[in-house]
Parts: C-alpha cells; sequence; structure tokens
C-alpha cells in the first residue's frame, strides 16, 4: 500500500495483555512482557507499510487503579524500555516523543523520557508517541488551564481561541490527528484516549489480543482503511 490509501497516523489502543495471558495459564503481566515486545515489532511493520506517525496507549491514568504488582510490572517494563530504547531509535532512525502527565511518574523515568526524546528529536523516521500517564480528559484539562493562565495574563483574549489555539496546547501539538485507530481484543471503547484527536478518525476493531496482532492483523486493518469511503473532507 501507498500514498493516500495508506494512514499517515495510526493509532492504537494495546488491549487484552491480561486475557492473552489468562488463556495461557500465566500472570497478567506476562501478558503485558510479551505485549511490550510486539510494540517493538510494530513500530517496523508501520513504518514498512507507509505509516509515518504511530502512537501508542502503553498507560492511562486510570491504570494506577489495577493491582500493585501489575502497576510495578508495567513500570519495570517502562523503565526498561526507556533505556534500551535510546539505541534502537536511533539505529532505526526512529524519533521517540512521550505524552501524557509526566509529572506524576517516579523522577528517574522522567529523566530516562527526557533524554530519550533529546537524543531522537533530529531522527526523521517513523514519529512514535507513546502515551503514558495519559488521559484524554486529562490532557485537555491542562490544555484548557494553559489557556486560561495565558487569559488572565492577558497574552490571549478569550475571543482568539480556536480550535487550532487549543490543538497547540495538547500533548500532540505540531502532529497530525490520527487517520485511523486501531483497538486490539474486540473492545468497543475509546477509553479516554485522544478525544480531541479522534474526531474525525477511522475506527478498526480487532478481535485478537494484543500480544497475537501481528503484521498479518496489521495488513487486514490498513486494507479496511484503505477499502472505506471517507467524506469528512479531509482526505
Amino acid at each position: 500500500m501507498s500514498g493516500a490509501s495508506v494512514p499517515r497516523h495510526l493509532a492504537v489502543i494495546l488491549d487484552g495483555n491480561g486475557r492473552w495471558a489468562k488463556k495461557r495459564g500465566l500472570p497478567r503481566t506476562a501478558g503485558h512482557v510479551q505485549g511490550a515486545r510486539n510494540v517493538e515489532d510494530m513500530c517496523e511493520w508501520v513504518y514498512n507499510h507507509g505509516v509515518e506517525y504511530f502512537t501508542v496507549y502503553a498507560f492511562s491514568t486510570e491504570n494506577w487503579a489495577r493491582p500493585a504488582d501489575e502497576v510495578k510490572t508495567l513500570m519495570k517494563l517502562l523503565r526498561d524500555y526507556m533505556v534500551n530504547c535510546v539505541k534502537r531509535a536511533n539505529s532505526n532512525n526512529m524519533k521517540v516523543r512521550v505524552i501524557g502527565d509526566k509529572s506524576g511518574l517516579d523522577e528517574d523515568i522522567q529523566e530516562s523520557i527526557r533524554e530519550l526524546e533529546e537524543s531522537t528529536k533530529d531522527n526523521s523516521g517513523l514519529k512514535f508517541t507513546i502515551a503514558i500517564n495519559y488521559g484524554g480528559r486529562d490532557e485537555i484539562r491542562r490544555a484548557v488551564r494553559r489557556l486560561g493562565e495565558k487569559v488572565a495574563g492577558g497574552e490571549l483574549a478569550p475571543e482568539d481561541i480556536t480550535e487550532q489555539t487549543i490543538a497547540d496546547e495538547l500533548d500532540t501539538a505540531g502532529y497530525p490527528d490520527p487517520d485511523l485507530l486501531i483497538r486490539t481484543s474486540g473492545e468497543l471503547r475509546i477509553s479516554n484516549y485522544l478525544l480531541w484527536q479522534l474526531a474525525y478518525s477511522e475506527f478498526y476493531v480487532s478481535e485478537v489480543c494484543w500480544p497475537d496482532f501481528k503484521e498479518e492483523e496489521l495488513v487486514q486493518a490498513l486494507a479496511a482503511y484503505a477499502a472505506r469511503d471517507r467524506r469528512y473532507g479531509k482526505v
């Protein structure tokens, strides 16, 4: 696939790690480990199919309510990924960006994020975005608060607030909105993900759990996207 038939920006909700593990008699944490490995492979696959921007929902603001051992495993996976990702991203010319409320993460993770983003900022390949401690409502709240501070400080007039003004304050500022959202494991919810950005996105739901979502499933999703008649005036 190439050209307009391929989504420029693909967003994914990585769902089903726990169910994948349960089916195999494994702890939920094993599903997250396998799911993290699949993200690494997917970065290569999506780029090879012509996707320019790839955004994944790794850890939501609601995920803190999960069992403590599961959260601990997810944070360890995140730490390991941040350490190992710099070399891998640079070798693949991949630019990495993290969105979400990073202030809610431990300082060592914040520092690793800063190092990763700085190290890869000039890479020109896949623009890979990881949503961590992210919630769509929280993102909009933070953006509105910054706009309110600008209005209160006399930097911005209320009548000058436009959709673009708001978009420029979001975590995804400077990146195009997703053309296609994929959610795995058959769930039919947005789950507080990219609420502003998904306004005109196409949705594709796969019954496959994320750890088993391989290149063949990606090809099916891209084919379904290419076959749709998008009429909302973008492409």
